[in-house]
């Protein structure tokens, strides 16, 4: 769209690129503490992620050394299960970092989209990690092995505490970031994982099944596939420029529809700039009506305030036949 501007979180509407001479561009301070807070130190979100990164390379490092002398099938899926989520973490705490970044001539809009990449990587990884561990586990079933329980039942132990720790440092904020609700999913599941780990180990001790080590690697792979399908469909649509989750946009087009003097609305478009900040373009026609600031900057904050749409350019015509928008609806020009 050739109206859309640099600045975060702003309203304004633009007249370039259809020759409309009654349009003039205005930017409104309503959002511009939101669009900007990023640049003035480092963020609590992004000590979150340095310690969960920390915290759960350790725990990685330890997991697959314990699964590889005891034996266990389980340890060691737990154990690529958990890798990825910190190459995932990692991943999210650099997108993280790049949405500091001033917008440049090349990248209007900086590397916001970065979290939506980091999103999407992460769901691929998982997706990885669920061939590779289901691969393994059915050859452990076919031929079972013993194993030594000890290892593996304090090592998960363990892994409930490591985990739901790290889910406790995603929890807030989670609802409004795709990478923190992921990192969060994420953790939790693991943590359930490992409650799972440490009940089969006590079946293994009191039965000696040891084809349960395997069943366990093979359960561990659906948690994954379930909780990273949902991850995935979403990082997908908004790399694809999506209306995100959340957003309807009939009730945002109604919406637009009431404001005063407004006759219709078209070339309407809601995208997700990263996983945390939604944008949004539209043609405003309001027959006879002046240009008027006010009315663009408390259409912007009602925007934000309604939808979330922090990042708002509105282009306001006039409706005149004699010079017809480009993009207006075939059956209106």
């Amino acid at each position: 769209m050739g109206q859309d501007h640099p600045q975060h979180d702003h309203a304004g509407h633009d007249h370039s690129g259809h020759g409309h001479s009654g349009h003039d561009h205005a930017h409104h301070g309503h959002g511009h503490g939101a669009g900007h807070a990023h640049q003035h130190g480092p963020r609590p979100e992004e000590r979150g992620f340095a310690l969960a990164v920390s915290l759960n390379l350790g725990f990685v490092l330890l997991e697959a050394a314990a699964g590889l002398f005891a034996g266990s099938m389980a340890l060691l899926a737990d154990a690529g299960h958990n890798l990825s989520d910190v190459l995932g973490l990692v991943l999210a705490w650099i997108a993280a970092r790049l949405t500091r970044r001033l917008p440049s001539q090349r990248r209007t809009y900086g590397f916001h989209r970065g979290t939506i990449l980091a999103a999407l990587a992460n769901a691929m990884l998982l997706l990885v990690a669920v061939g590779a561990i289901a691969l393994e586990s059915v050859q452990r079933l076919l031929q079972p092995e013993p194993l030594a329980t000890g290892f593996m039942l304090w090592v998960a132990a363990a892994g409930i505490l490591v985990n739901a720790g790290t889910a406790l440092l995603f929890a807030r904020g989670r609802e409004a970031d795709l990478n923190r609700r992921g990192a969060y999913l994420h953790m939790v599941a693991d943590a359930g994982v490992s409650a799972g780990v440490v009940l089969g180990a006590l079946v293994i001790r009191a039965t000696g099944w040891f084809w349960v080590d395997p069943l366990l690697g093979l359960a561990i792979a659906g948690v994954i596939l379930w909780g990273s399908w949902g991850l995935l469909r979403e990082s997908v649509d908004l790399a694809m420029d999506a209306v995100p989750a959340g957003i309807d946009p009939e009730a945002v087009g109604a919406f637009l529809r009431t404001q005063p003097g407004v006759r219709e609305v078209h070339d309407l478009h809601i995208w997700a700039l990263s996983t945390t900040e939604t944008a949004l373009t539209a043609h405003l026609v309001r027959p006879g009506l002046a240009v008027d600031d006010a009315f663009l900057a408390g259409l912007g904050a009602a925007l934000k305030a309604r939808f979330g749409i922090g990042h708002a350019t509105l282009q306001v015509e006039t409706g005149d036949p004699a010079h017809p928008c480009i993009l207006a609806p075939a059956e209106t020009l």
